[in-house]
């Protein structure tokens, strides 16, 4: 019987702790319930207002010279004179004389030229001067048969002539030879690329670097057929003078200061692109290195550059702040009941402070320009006119 109650003794003394357990547990009051309701979220809002605006297009592009040569001489021989203005980004004058070619060879093809010019003059006066007697003898001899341009000598005068010609052309050609040893261009402009050097021989045809004219530069700007239409311009528009040419603002960001630089749109390719199905137009800077420079900062050739084309004609558009466009299309708008409408909108044009819309809202809508990263369409919210935003 002892041995039983051992072995019982642990079993009842379990038994009455989880029993006593239950009993306080049952025993505990029960907490009271928060009847409090949950609170809404506030949201910053904006009304949207009605404008007449004009739009401007927003594109971009690389700065290029309007006038670019690969410098090739027409003549060989060794460079013996190089000016300091033909080096790497140097710049140039009109008729600057960038390289000197040897021109002994040349000297002496003119004076060569010079004598066969006088050889054949003599030679021309020679055959009219027998020319002069032949007719006379003929005409004294009283002969009945007309005479032959060859029994006048008529024939070695013409023949006269043109090796008189011919040595004069040849002249012509050792002179201009001779003028072709020196490099000079007609524009203004800046070295590219320099591929020779003084002491060099060159042959003719061969390249001896790359220059462009500095007087304007170019900037091939993409345009969609929208951003087309918006700008009211035809495909194969050319501007007739700069009155009529639209006006672009070009921008970019060296270091941490932005430059801007004024341009006007001078024509747009009659077609359209096949691979990328774009338009472009071309925009031209006058003087980008001179009076078109800002603060000293010229717009170079290969530079990237934002470009802003100014729009030509009003349209009525809705508008609001950059804050409230959500992704590509979408706004929040908080209705009468003061719901959460999630809608789509056609963007017309947008900026760093306001976006213009034409459809998908109305004037006097209330668009939320707080963040809301877990938006439901229908969700009950507060609305705080931003002008109370702290």
């Amino acid at each position: 019987m002892k041995k039983l109650f051992r072995i019982m003794a642990p079993v009842l003394v379990l038994v009455g702790g989880i029993v006593i357990v239950q009993v306080l547990v049952a025993a505990k009051p029960e907490p009271e319930k928060n009847e409090e309701e949950a609170r809404l979220v506030s949201l910053y809002v904006d009304e949207v207002q009605s404008e007449m605006v004009t739009v401007s297009v927003v594109t971009q592009g690389e700065v290029r010279p309007k006038t670019e040569i690969e410098l090739i001489p027409q003549v060989s021989g060794r460079i013996v004179a190089m000016s300091e203005n033909f080096s790497e980004g140097a710049e140039f004058l009109p008729d600057t004389l960038l390289l000197k070619i040897d021109d002994t060879d040349y000297r002496l093809a003119v004076i060569r030229a010079e004598a066969d010019v006088a050889s054949a003059q003599t030679q021309l006066e020679r055959e009219l001067a027998t020319h002069e007697i032949k007719q006379d003898e003929w005409a004294s001899g009283r002969q009945k048969e007309k005479p032959t341009d060859f029994a006048l000598n008529l024939t070695q005068v013409a023949q006269a002539e043109a090796m008189l010609r011919s040595a004069k052309a040849d002249l012509r050609k050792a002179r201009l030879d001779l003028e072709r040893t020196e490099i000079k261009l007609p524009f203004r402009g800046r070295v590219r690329e320099r591929t020779v050097g003084i002491g060099q021989y060159v042959a003719a045809g061969t390249s001896m670097g790359r220059v462009f004219s500095i007087d304007r530069v170019e900037v091939r700007l993409p345009l969609t057929d929208r951003q087309l239409v918006e700008l009211n311009l035809p495909l194969g528009f050319m501007s007739n003078g700069m009155v009529e040419a639209p006006n672009v603002n070009f921008k970019a960001t060296l270091g941490d200061r932005d430059y801007h630089w004024q341009g006007q749109i001078v024509r747009i390719d009659a077609a359209v692109d096949k691979e990328t199905r774009l338009i472009y137009a071309t925009a031209e800077v006058v003087d980008p290195y001179g009076l078109g420079a800002t603060d000293g900062m010229p717009m170079a050739v290969g530079m990237f550059v934002a470009a802003e084309i100014d729009g030509v004609s009003e349209q009525s558009a809705f508008v609001m702040p950059r804050l409230a466009l959500r992704g590509q299309d979408k706004v929040y708008v908080i209705n009468k009941d003061n719901r959460l409408e999630i809608r789509t909108v056609t963007v017309l044009s947008t900026s760093e402070a306001r976006v213009l819309v034409t459809t998908g809202v109305e004037p006097g809508d209330r668009v939320v320009t707080s963040t809301l990263p877990n938006a439901v369409d229908g969700m009950e919210v507060e609305a705080i006119p931003s002008q109370q935003r702290g």
